[in-house]
């Protein structure tokens, strides 16, 4: 496996309110290697978006390390982080949102390059025409505003958009969830042909399994803060250690309706994040917990080669 271009070492984030702290991301720690894509799942709640924004320093994380190759940046100011967010870009999820609808999507596309002065006007023009072009649009499209575009399209304009400063690493923030099965196809055969041609890392945030399944490298899976498992993509579909992914794992719909579904049903919501159970963060839902779930957060234990569950019983569990 190649070196690792984000270090992620105990990051937490907690939000004050005046009810209380809320515990967003607690205590997590990963790798993700350079060239590869990471997805991050969960339910909603669980602190997907904020650790992803953690990363780039959009909320500044409570405590942690976010070394960036080699880089911990949680320490930079503001000038030497403004730098380097040129090498860090996120995709939003609402393609509609995201983009102002007061502007032409080749104002939109330049406006990182104009914030740091970099090329003539026929330079950023023409640099913007290629990012059109390279995302699957036309480069006359530049001079049209957001809304003449459907869903999918206005997704190639974001993605264009994080393309323009040449990042090293996105974060793609749930960037499909809103579109259509069959443009959601067409949007991850995209980001797939940008890691190869880029050489890009990804962080990709999403609730389907499914999806990640078919995009990502490895998986990092995420509830009310906390990792309960990562791995392998090919291990956590076919051998997840873990309560909560197996019960994630058996939601992804299967092709063919006669096939056996072996559901593990989740049972009640996600509690809240202002008062998350001791122990085991997901053992109010889970169907195999005992007392000693209870009892302190679960340590890692490695299941199989770069798989690791955070899971007290998960040896007991092994074969059922």
């Amino acid at each position: 496996m190649s070196e690792a271009l984000l270090q992620i070492r105990g990051l937490t984030k907690r939000f004050d309110t005046p009810r209380g702290p809320v515990h967003a991301v607690e205590d997590v720690s990963f790798d993700i290697p350079r060239g590869s894509i990471m997805g991050l799942v969960g339910e909603s709640g669980s602190g997907k978006t904020t650790l992803g924004r953690a990363l780039l320093r959009l909320v500044e994380p409570t405590s942690g390390q976010v070394l960036f190759d080699g880089t911990d940046i949680t320490t930079l100011g503001t000038a030497q982080m403004r730098e380097m967010r040129r090498r860090m870009q996120i995709i939003f999820q609402d393609p509609v949102s995201s983009l102002n609808p007061r502007l032409k999507v080749g104002d939109l596309i330049a406006e990182g390059l104009k914030a740091f002065n970099i090329g003539t006007r026929q330079d950023r023009r023409d640099r913007v025409a290629a990012l059109l072009e390279e995302v699957g649009l036309n480069a006359d499209h530049m001079t049209r505003y957001p809304q003449a575009f459907s869903g999918g399209q206005r997704q190639r304009i974001g993605i264009a958009r994080a393309l323009a400063l040449e990042p090293d690493f996105i974060v793609a923030d749930e960037s499909v969830s809103a579109l259509d099965v069959s443009i959601q196809a067409q949007v991850l055969n995209l980001l797939l042909e940008l890691r190869e041609k880029r050489n890009l890392t990804m962080l990709f945030i999403a609730h389907d399994l499914s999806v990640v399944n078919y995009l990502c490298d490895q998986v990092a899976v995420l509830y009310l803060g906390r990792l309960m498992e990562l791995g392998p993509v090919a291990r956590i579909h076919s051998a997840s250690a873990h309560p909560y992914t197996r019960a994630l794992n058996s939601a992804i719909p299967k092709p063919d309706p006669r096939a056996r579904r072996d559901r593990v049903p989740l049972e009640g919501d996600i509690p809240s994040p202002l008062a998350p159970p001791s122990g085991c963060v997901f053992r109010t839902r889970c169907a195999h917990a005992r007392d000693i779930c209870a009892e302190g957060i679960p340590e890692p234990q490695q299941p199989g080669t770069d798989h690791l569950t955070y899971c007290k019983r998960a040896e007991e569990l092994h074969d059922l």
